[in-house]
């Protein structure tokens, strides 16, 4: 299995829109770490406020793993929202095992 390029993962998350700000989030400086491990990407990341919405926090943490999921070589994705008080439901939610069809 080969590494997944550092760029790539950069390149995808800079399509990541605020929705509420309308900006990248890559702009806002709002991913804290990225761990890649062959296909597998851990990113953890906060949000401009601990108190956002929880549609938007979720929508945020959502599109992050399908942007991650849309990268070449990449098997696996989990995403980790810091510093939100609905942290720990929004995590549990997105990192939810996907349902066979």
């Amino acid at each position: 299995m080969s590494q997944v390029e550092q760029t790539a993962v950069d390149s995808a998350m800079s399509k990541i829109m605020d929705p509420e700000l309308g900006k990248p989030i890559t702009d806002l400086k709002l991913i804290d770490k990225t761990v890649i491990n062959g296909g597998s990407v851990e990113l953890e990341f906060h949000l401009t406020a601990p108190f956002c919405p929880p549609v938007f926090a979720l929508k945020i943490a959502a599109d992050i793993k399908a942007g991650l999921l849309s990268v070449p070589g990449v098997t696996e994705a989990k995403v980790t929202l810091r510093g939100h008080y609905l942290a720990e439901a929004v995590n549990k939610q997105v990192n939810k095992p996907a349902r066979p069809a």
